[in-house]
């Protein structure tokens, strides 16, 4: 059978940051081949739509198989669907990937017969069968399927990731894939699923909240037979599992495999694994992307990060350190005004890292999707790129936008701008000389894309295909589906300790709480430390004051800098601690001073002189922690 495997457009944010090779339409190729299937690829990110239809009459495929990662590619999948109909109306053509696995049944109503088949889960482990069964249309035993004469069981994972290799050879363009200043750039993935549960995000419902990775040799394999110098690694988070990114560390190391790396992780896992980092670092890594998605701890917890501000400026600090460009993800909510825009672009510009800004949107398979969808102002499947609003907006719509464009015009500029030219124009000239325009094609995109009244426009295209909205039963709780049914830790290829770890983060309120107390400990031991310095400092000026009267004024002097000197050692020690103990400690400490001032000098007139000089100086030290805290 001769099977065509394609891959739709673009969305806005890929026409400027990134276009990422189609690597699981390239693995879905790759299993079809080794089932004996011819297989061409077609991949309308990096080649124009006349492409697709000359394939369809040079090549006249027996299938068709369309990857519908993106929710915003769905009508454009459907579209071309009809059109491979009406040229061959004999030809079997099904679809498969993350966002349409979660809508198939409805992908199905709105094809009207133009997608025979949608195939859930990971299709590499069931495309063989399913190309198999196309020839009576007869779906039920194959694990994923879906169609509208009937579904097969559920879908299935891969045996094993180290069975699967992309057929990176049948794409006609490789040099047109990049992320940022990697260009050209492969893609590789090193494990799958994602163990954490955040709402807005549907990993750990598509894969089960499952973890599996690809031993250490077939990833430095696989790595050694990439000619592309860079390498995006595309694993939801990197280096959960500390043994597994060492291994392959070792195994690059010991073939001198050399490349630039830009991956995704979570701030706690970079905090928890520095080591891996560390070495990882050596070995090319230079990009890294954090989606820390709130700058306070409130959003944080309705998003159910499982982190904390704290640990998030914290891993920024470290990534610094390691001499790693970071770029982080802000979602902006659409509740939002104006104030709260120019809050996050004051936030930004206090940071050297890359700083997106995405807006919240609920995607089907997510737990705000089951939550919010019902407040929807558009179910136009075009809308859903994390650059259109789909919920209700404070400001108007179009201010909004407005808003939002400016954001992400000063963040840019902040990078891309007139006052670092010189280095992007070094950069561009070097990728010029070497035939690769991707990364200089971006930066003139850029306002021609972000453009608030396209954005606007873009509302008021006609819509002939809508997102079908939940259906919840009464007194029953919003719960995301699964895909790939959970299986616990049976399917999570972690050890003890990142198992210990990660339950950890899933109970963050309590560990929270518990590290407070750690710290609370701390802070009171020092606390009384000082007491006892204080303490004996007293009993020698006592002992000092009997000599004679006019010493006393030479000791309370002694007493003032000495207390000063003290205020200020405290300060330092308390520094890296929460603002609120800050304050506590440092007015506990004051009342103490005060006290013991008194009980130091026979005359109370200059004790009490002292102890209000000491309180002041702690009421200032005071509200400098405050404030250095609240920054």
């Amino acid at each position: 059978m001769k099977l065509l495997a394609v891959h739709p457009s673009g969305l806005m944010f890929t026409r400027v940051f990134l276009r990422l090779e189609p690597l699981g339409l390239e693995l879905i190729a790759a299993a079809a081949r080794r089932a004996g299937h011819e297989v061409r690829i077609c991949d309308l990110q990096a080649e124009p739509q006349r492409n697709f239809f000359r394939a369809l009459e040079s090549f006249r495929p027996d299938a068709v198989c369309f990857g519908g990662n993106y929710l915003a590619n769905i009508p454009e999948i459907i579209d071309l669907a009809k059109a491979i109909k009406a040229r061959l109306p004999d030809c079997f053509v099904f679809a498969g990937g993350h966002s349409i696995s979660f809508t198939a049944q409805e992908v199905l109503e709105h094809a009207e017969g133009a997608i025979d088949c949608v195939l859930t889960g990971e299709g590499e482990a069931s495309v063989a069968n399913l190309l198999d069964a196309a020839a009576d249309r007869s779906f039920t035993s194959v694990p994923g399927a879906i169609s509208s004469a009937g579904s097969g069981p559920p879908p299935v994972f891969v045996h094993s990731l180290d069975d699967i290799r992309p057929a990176r050879d049948l794409l006609n363009y490789r040099r047109r894939y990049f992320i940022g200043t990697l260009d050209p750039c492969a893609s590789i993935e090193f494990s799958r699923g994602c163990p954490w549960d955040c709402t807005f995000c549907s990993a750990w419902t598509f894969y089960g909240r499952s973890y599996r990775a690809a031993s250490a040799e077939t990833v430095a394999d696989e790595l050694a037979h990439i000619k592309e110098p860079g390498i995006f690694i595309v694993d939801d988070v990197a280096f959960v599992h500390q043994k597994h990114g060492m291994a392959i560390a070792d195994a690059l190391l010991s073939r001198d495999i050399r490349k630039e790396y830009y991956l995704e992780t979570r701030c706690d896992v970079l905090l928890r694994n520095k080591d891996v980092f560390r070495l990882w670092r050596k070995l090319g890594l230079t990009y890294m992307f954090l989606g820390i998605e709130a700058t306070d701890a409130e959003t944080l917890k309705r998003y159910r990060k499982r982190s904390s501000t704290d640990t998030n400026m914290e891993a920024l600090a470290f990534a610094r350190e390691l001499g790693i460009m970071v770029a982080i993800n802000i979602i902006a909510d659409p509740s939002w005004d104006r104030a709260r825009f120019a809050e996050l672009r004051q936030w930004c510009m206090e940071i050297p890292e890359i700083v997106n800004v995405s807006v919240a949107t609920p995607y089907p398979g997510t737990e705000i999707w089951e939550t919010d969808s019902r407040k929807l102002i558009s179910r136009d499947y075009r809308l859903f790129d994390i650059q259109h609003a789909v919920l209700p907006t404070a400001l108007p719509l179009e201010e909004f936008y407005e808003e939002l464009v400016k954001t992400q015009r000063v963040l840019n500029q902040k990078h891309f701008g007139w006052s670092v030219i010189k280095d992007v124009a070094g950069i561009s000239a070097r990728y010029l000389l070497r035939g690769q325009t991707n990364f200089v094609r971006s930066l003139l995109k850029y306002n021609s894309v972000f453009d608030p009244q396209l954005q606007l426009a873009d509302h008021k295209r006609k819509v002939r295909y809508e997102l079908r909205l939940p259906s919840h039963r009464e007194g029953k709780a919003a719960r995301a589906p699964y895909i790939h049914a959970p299986a616990g830790r049976a399917k999570r290829a972690l050890d003890a300790n990142t198992e210990a770890f990660l339950e950890s983060t899933r109970s963050l309120a309590v560990t929270m709480s518990q590290c407070n107390l750690v710290r609370l400990s701390i802070i009171l031991h020092d606390f009384r430390m000082i007491h006892r310095q204080v303490r004996r400092a007293t009993i020698k000026i006592r002992r000092g004051i009997s000599a004679i009267g006019h010493e006393i004024g030479q000791d309370c002097i002694g007493l003032r800098n000495g207390g000063f000197g003290i205020l200020d050692k405290l300060r330092l020690q308390i520094a890296p601690k929460p603002k609120v103990t800050r304050a506590i400690v440092i007015s506990q400490w004051a009342d103490v001073i005060a006290g013991n001032a008194a009980l130091a000098f026979d005359q109370p007139p200059l004790g009490l002189c002292a102890a209000a000089r000491f309180r002041d100086k702690a009421v200032i030290f005071g509200a400098e922690a405050g404030a250095h805290g609240a920054l």
